[in-house]
């Protein structure tokens, strides 16, 4: 099987002895420029895989911030096009580090998933992370992302129990996302160790790796959940970041990409920190 650049990142990850630094953004917030800005300085940040939100009206699995900064993006006009065309940008510097599309079926459906997949790819997209379509529904999405090369990350939770646990793991592949809490993203770990416990249960299923995301806010999160996770997914916390750097009209401003990039650098010495000793 050919490996693509998200096996290869976390493989370079391990041979490092840390877990991969997972980062997401939501693409056009708070406008195009600015978030292609944001997305190109990622990598040298410290982000070793960037997931890129696909702005949609109705984003039921998120917290207030990620709400408001897909609110954001699709009143400055972002669209999938735009989305895609940020990704072609970007693969004009950055030929290694991966990307995944992270959001909900509807924006991808009324594209027609076999297009939307086979433009995905053209455009140098590595992943599919889509949280409202089951395993039961593969032959939509997931079969047809799959056979184009593109891998298709699988959200686990704490209720997803032994019996559950193949049928959402039968077509994944990239890396499983543990979602560490039973709620929206941005909610807080409540308890560190059982994240650990989950993540050595989902290995026993899977040789995949397994990043826990959905609470993950400071170095030290980042740091305690490395020990046990091959990556750290961090969200909210980036697009506040953004959101704290707005003027009083809400537009970006000369501190609003270095906003993110600092955030991101932090949780990379957090990472970075998870296995010494």
């Amino acid at each position: 099987m050919t490996t693509t650049r998200i096996d290869r990142r976390f493989a370079a990850c391990k041979t490092a002895n840390r877990p991969a630094l997972v980062t997401f953004v939501t693409a056009g917030d708070p406008d195009l420029a600015t978030s292609q800005a944001i997305l190109d300085a990622l990598p040298a940040a410290g982000a070793d895989v960037i997931e890129l939100g696909m702005p949609f009206s109705d984003p039921m699995a998120e917290g207030i911030p990620i709400q408001l900064a897909t609110q954001r993006a699709l009143a400055a006009g972002q669209t999938m096009d735009k989305t895609l065309d940020m990704v072609r940008a970007f693969r004009k510097h950055d030929d290694d580090t991966p990307i995944v599309l992270m959001g909900y079926y509807n924006p991808i459906y009324v594209r027609d998933p076999a297009v939307f997949v086979k433009t995905a790819v053209e455009a140098g997209v590595d992943g599919l992370i889509v949280v409202d379509i089951p395993p039961e529904a593969d032959d939509e999405l997931c079969l047809p992302a799959l056979a184009a090369g593109l891998n298709f990350i699988r959200l686990t939770t704490p209720t997803t129990d032994d019996k559950r646990l193949p049928a959402v793991l039968a077509n994944t592949s990239g890396f499983v996302y543990y979602v560490s809490v039973t709620g929206i993203t941005g909610a807080t770990i409540a308890n560190r160790t059982r994240v650990g416990e989950a993540v050595q249960r989902i290995k026993r299923h899977t040789d995949l790796p397994v990043a826990v995301g959905f609470g993950v806010k400071t170095a030290e999160d980042a740091e305690v959940i490395g020990r046990d996770a091959d990556g750290v997914v961090v969200g909210s916390v980036l697009v506040e970041a953004v959101r704290n750097s707005l003027d009083d009209a809400g537009k970006a401003t000369d501190k609003t990409v270095s906003a993110v990039s600092d955030v991101v650098k932090s949780l990379a010495g957090g990472v970075a920190r998870a296995r010494q000793g």
